[in-house]
């Protein structure tokens, strides 16, 4: 029986990580991909990969990583990567089980878990907005004695802003949480600051943050989910005092999280009541909504690109090192459209670099070496979509299957 060179198994039940995918190929890896059964003829570049493989969808972690320990009688694979947030637990346990590198179980829960992830942040120093465990009831009561309403009720598991719930009153409280019966303590809760969003696309090599890009959210996440709206985001001046701030807390925030080698999207409030920055929540992933693109046309770093890059130079005991940078200003304006195919050709800036091809959504994507021209175009852009494409649908209360 002839070697096999060792490759990446990538797990993804969603369909995203094509770059990542055609990056570790292009280096010269073999690469498989698993996925659920419902993808099996989503776009995935077949043509370069060395196996695709599908399992149920809705499968259990231990139950995904029995399939990859099937796969791995045939398979040689070296290194084992999560595509999406919603698959870092079967990684991680897969890891764990098969001894292969990478976040175990433990330190994935800083990066997966939002109870996790904010007691860890706050021992690290970090600004974390008041939260607490809904466990113990007399520890909650006596918690929300001391911390006003509103509070925010959110999944620990959860992405975005699904399932959070804002609650105005005690009373309100207690009988969600007893609706919720076991599941219950699958949820924190966290006091309600109200503010401006933000995110930072990092990525950390050796425990060594390589690159950093602070955005600002248009409008709230939590706000577009629960109330409709258009979505934005744009990079910030980099030499602002916004931007500044920003990346001392982010910078503290991996260090206090125990990030080691990967990409990171790390979400931030700054509040009106004191202007101070505060954490919200890290993901050990890729962000979504294109904004691997804003990144790549304001940096020249697409993170999906460097992420593979990482993970081969990984495998291969090699050093990593970030690509030549350039210093521009990129936004994003996205909606889901009531069109099947919303025509943009009335959207002419020169400054439009990407148009998004998706089914029922519009979206488009500037730059500019003028941070102010891309602030102009997307509040121009938003508030024209809303007339033109924008279509609303309910909030779901959990994640999809």
């Amino acid at each position: 029986m002839s070697e096999q060179q060792p490759g990446i198994l990538c797990i993804s039940t969603y369909e995203k990580g094509q770059p990542f995918l055609r990056e570790v190929a292009r280096q010269g890896v073999p690469v498989d991909l698993l996925t659920v059964d419902k993808l099996a003829h989503a776009d995935w570049p077949r043509e370069i990969l060395a196996g695709f493989h599908t399992m149920h969808e809705n499968l259990s972690a231990e139950d995904a990583m029995r399939f990859i320990a099937r796969l791995m009688k045939h398979k040689a694979y070296a290194r084992i990567v999560a595509l999406d947030e919603f698959d870092l637990e079967a990684a991680a346990l897969a890891r764990e089980h098969l001894r292969f590198p990478g976040m175990g179980q433990t330190r994935t829960r800083n990066f997966r878990d939002k109870l996790a992830m904010r007691e860890a942040a706050r021992a690290g120093g970090v600004n974390v907005p008041e939260f607490c465990s809904v466990a113990n009831h007399d520890a909650l009561w006596r918690w929300m004695q001391r911390v006003p309403a509103p509070w925010l009720l959110k999944p620990r598991w959860s992405a975005s802003a699904i399932g959070i719930k804002k609650m105005e009153r005690a009373e309100d409280v207690w009988p969600v949480l007893e609706g919720l019966h076991d599941d219950a303590t699958n949820n924190l809760m966290e006091h309600f600051v109200p503010g401006e969003i933000y995110h930072v696309e990092g990525v950390t090599w050796r425990g060594e943050l390589k690159f950093a890009l602070p955005h600002k959210y248009g409008r709230p996440p939590f706000e577009l989910m629960h109330h409709g709206g258009v979505f934005s985001t744009r990079t910030l001046e980099r030499d602002s005092e916004e931007a500044r701030g920003l990346l001392e807390i982010h910078a503290a925030t991996l260090k206090a999280l125990g990030m080691t080698d990967g990409v990171t999207h790390s979400e931030f409030i700054r509040a009106y009541a004191d202007g101070r920055f505060y954490f919200l929540e890290s993901a050990a992933r890729v962000g979504g909504a294109f904004i691997a693109d804003v990144a790549e046309q304001a940096s020249g770093v697409n993170p999906w690109v460097e992420w593979a890059r990482l993970e081969v130079a990984n495998l291969r005991g090699e050093e990593y090192k970030l690509p030549p940078l350039h210093e521009e200003y990129a936004g994003s304006v996205i909606c889901l459209a009531k069109q099947e195919r919303p025509d943009l050709s009335a959207y002419d800036a020169a400054e439009i670099v990407q148009r998004m091809e998706k089914f029922h959504h519009a979206g488009l994507i500037v730059r500019s070496t003028d941070s102010e021209r891309v602030r102009t175009l997307l509040e121009d852009y938003s508030s024209r979509f809303v007339h033109d494409f924008y279509a609303r649908m309910d909030a779901p209360d959990k994640v999809p299957a």
